[in-house]
This record gives C-alpha cells, sequence and structure tokens, in this order.
C-alpha cells in the first residue's frame, strides 16, 4: 500500500476546524476497510484524508458506525476502547509515533518501539501541541463522525522534522473500537498476524510525501 501526501502551502500548524475542513473537501479519501481478522467481522464506513504544510500534518477522518462510545476524556487515557480512529507514522522503520484519537477528541500518544514496555507516553504539553475538532451526527443507521487534526512537526522531537517536502516513510491508518458493542479492529494496509494487534511496523505502507 502507498499513496501520496499531497502538500498545502496556504496553510500551517495553526490552521484549525473550518479552514482544514475547506482544503480537504478537495482531497482523495481512502478506505480503512482491511479485515485482518475474521472473527471480528463488522466493518463500518471509514475513510480518511492526509495532507501536509510547511509545519505540520493534517488529518481528517469520517466514520459511520452503528455505535459510538467516548468513556475516556483524558489525554493518554485507553482511548482505543472508544469509538477510536488511529494514525501511526515511522520516520526511520523501526521506531514510529501513535496518535489514537476517540469521537470526542481525546487522545493517547506514544513513541518508540513495538515493544510496548519500551514506548513511552506523550507528554500532556505535546498533546496539547496538536489541534483535534471532531462533528458526530446521528443518522437513520446509526451514527456519523468525523475529526481533523493538525499535528506540528514539533511533536516529532525524537527525529527532528523540519520538513516533509519529497520524503518517504512508512505509515498506517485504523479504526478501533475495543468496547462496544460490536469489536472491530480494521487497517488502511493489510497486517499478516494471528491476533489484533496494530503496532507491526513490518506492515505499515509507504507515504511519499509530494514536493
Amino acid at each position: 500500500m502507498s499513496l501520496e501526501v499531497p502538500y498545502i502551502p496556504s496553510l500551517d500548524s495553526t490552521a484549525t476546524g473550518n479552514a482544514i475542513r475547506s482544503v480537504f473537501s478537495m482531497i482523495e479519501a481512502h478506505a480503512i476497510a482491511s479485515l485482518n481478522w475474521k472473527e471480528y467481522y463488522y466493518v463500518p464506513k471509514v475513510s480518511f484524508k492526509i495532507a501536509y504544510t510547511d509545519e505540520s500534518i493534517l488529518l481528517y477522518y469520517e466514520v459511520f458506525e452503528k455505535h459510538i462510545r467516548a468513556a475516556y476524556l483524558h489525554n493518554n487515557e485507553p482511548v482505543y476502547r472508544d469509538s477510536c480512529v488511529e494514525f501511526f507514522i515511522s520516520f526511520d522503520g523501526s521506531n514510529y509515533y501513535n496518535f489514537e484519537f476517540n469521537c470526542i477528541g481525546t487522545m493517547l500518544s506514544a513513541y518508540g518501539s513495538q515493544i510496548m514496555e519500551k514506548r513511552q507516553l506523550a507528554s500532556q504539553d505535546r498533546i496539547g501541541s496538536i489541534y483535534r475538532d471532531t462533528n458526530i451526527h446521528a443518522t437513520p443507521n446509526g451514527v456519523q463522525w468525523d475529526l481533523v487534526a493538525n499535528i506540528p512537526f514539533s511533536v516529532f522531537k525524537e527525529d527532528s522534522i523540519n520538513s516533509l517536502k519529497a520524503r518517504e516513510c512508512l505509515a498506517n491508518f485504523y479504526k478501533c473500537g475495543d468496547d462496544l458493542p460490536i469489536p472491530h479492529f480494521l487497517s488502511w494496509a493489510p497486517i499478516d498476524h494471528p491476533k489484533p494487534n496494530f503496532h507491526l511496523p513490518a506492515f505499515f505502507g509507504k507515504l511519499h510525501f509530494a514536493s
């Protein structure tokens, strides 16, 4: 799996909700639909969009699902148990950053290798520098929600990222809900592993940041 990440010179790390959504209205969506574990059969309709600026990575997720859950209100709580979308990115092919958001924007983030004991949770200051905004609407068949995020390059301090122009890296995008009435675990790039596990950089796809 691979995709090209468009460059948005008109925005920066201070861009917020309406400005980000306006730009994303013209950018291609990608499905999060890889059903890697058949016992978790439910596949909500989920897509993401990604772009970047001179200072940040921009994300947009749109989700249609039967149920939502938002039990976690404090950052670095286990939001993956709620209605959750996630973005993992690696600049060196081994260590990676995970960004996990529930449907009200509560966030969990960490950095390190796939050995969980060696991963370090992001500080509250670092998480606080990441803009998030969500919308939630009832639909005839459940709930529709979306999330935008603006992740400044300063968050990637372990890799000293100053620019992403023409750079390639590895990443994956996910949708999960461990404690929902119908648990599910979906990815953009497929994962070949016997049990649900998103922390496997060997299965990340490729991102190419346009110049």
